[in-house]
């Protein structure tokens, strides 16, 4: 069974950029944008008028299903407690590490896997994730073969590999969405053994823990609307997650003083949301977000015509990230850093035309669908 509301709240949650600045995907869009997508019977398939679309748009409506209903699944299956972007972790661990170049490329046999998640065991699982409306010979050609040489998500899911007593399932998920009138959507998940290059030692795991945190934390505060306060915690020595301290000590300074900057923009961000805000149960400050649709939508013989959307974060994290953005550190080695421990794990609930998600009580973000 999928919740179609909490199926949107996933594909928000993993398609909104952990480190970037000016960037809009975060803004509801992928909350909202697919009601109309969904068709008018028991399994999940695309209504004709979204199935009609060119190609462009077809490719990112079966990329952000695609991510969204396998992390959703597998979410539960495996009782994951953080997800993260692959890109991103890599980058931060290759920064901490002092690695100038890490296999992070976007597109390609080098691409990073799509995500890295770590469950309530603490093992790790690195998943890779593929949608197509093509039909389910193409999914199958999209998940791919071990080769030699690999191809398809089986090829770009190699890039990590962790020590024993930490590894996981390593996933490649490929979801085949149907039209309406067909037979339905189909979604397979293989698991191959690959060689994988990439590798992480057991005394660098306090390094992915690090990653993971960030990640998270630093999606939830964008989500939340806090996009300054979400660079400094993902990315402490600059813009981006793989920068490092400056070699000299003028480029040191100049650096330094960019994110002193910055923090104090932060500072300002977080401000003006827990005074202007609104504050919601347990204390979480945030601002309420009411979507009118174009036009009205039906789904599970209901009708909806706005969506409602409340992102927070805990107000006392706010206060505590307020007096230090950007930690230079591992932040949960950080003797005055509590946030990491309060991130615990990201629950889903879906019920009707409600859901909400949960990580830890660092962040709520509770969606509705009106009539």
């Amino acid at each position: 069974m999928l919740n179609v509301p909490a199926m949107l709240l996933m594909i928000g949650y993993l398609t909104t950029p952990i480190s970037a600045t000016g960037v809009s995907l975060s803004e509801f869009w992928a909350w909202v944008r697919y009601l109309a997508a969904i068709a008018k019977q028991p399994d999940l398939s695309l209504t004709r008028s979204f199935w009609d679309l060119d190609a462009h748009q077809k490719t990112i409506l079966s990329d952000d299903f695609g991510m969204g209903v396998p992390i959703l699944w597998l979410h539960d299956k495996l009782s994951l407690v953080q997800v993260v972007d692959g890109r991103y972790f890599m980058q931060r661990i290759a920064s901490s590490l002092g690695v100038t170049q890490a296999r992070t490329a976007k597109r390609g046999p080098n691409k990073t896997p799509d995500f890295v998640a770590q469950d309530v065991l603490g093992m790790w699982h690195v998943i890779e994730c593929k949608g197509t409306q093509s039909g389910a010979a193409f999914s199958l050609k999209q998940l791919g073969l071990k080769g030699p040489p690999a191809g398809g998500g089986v090829a770009q899911k190699l890039s990590i590999q962790f020590p024993p007593g930490y590894t996981g399932q390593r996933l490649v998920c490929g979801l085949s969405i149907d039209v309406e009138g067909g037979s339905g959507s189909v979604l397979k998940i293989v698991d191959p053994k690959p060689k994988e290059p990439f590798v992480l030692r057991e005394q660098q795991m306090n390094l992915a823990q690090d990653a993971a945190n960030r990640g998270v934390m630093a999606r939830a505060l964008r989500m939340a609307g806090f996009e300054v306060t979400a660079e400094s915690v993902a990315s402490p020595f600059g813009a981006r997650p793989e920068d490092k301290r400056g070699r000299s000590s003028r480029a040191e300074a100049a650096r330094k003083k960019i994110t002193e900057e910055r923090d104090e923009r932060s500072r300002e961000e977080i401000r003006g949301i827990i005074s202007e805000g609104q504050s919601f149960s347990g204390d979480f400050r945030g601002r309420e977000a009411v979507v009118m649709l174009p036009r009205e939508v039906t789904l599970d013989g209901q009708s909806v015509r706005r969506v409602v959307i409340r992102p927070s974060v805990n107000r006392e994290v706010l206060e505590e990230i307020r007096q230090q953005p950007s930690v230079e550190v591992l932040a949960d080695k950080a003797g005055t850093i509590k946030w990491t421990s309060r991130i615990g794990q990201t629950m889903m609930e879906g019920q009707g035309r409600s859901a909400t998600m949960r990580i830890g009580s660092i962040f709520r973000l509770d969606i509705d669908l009106e009539a």
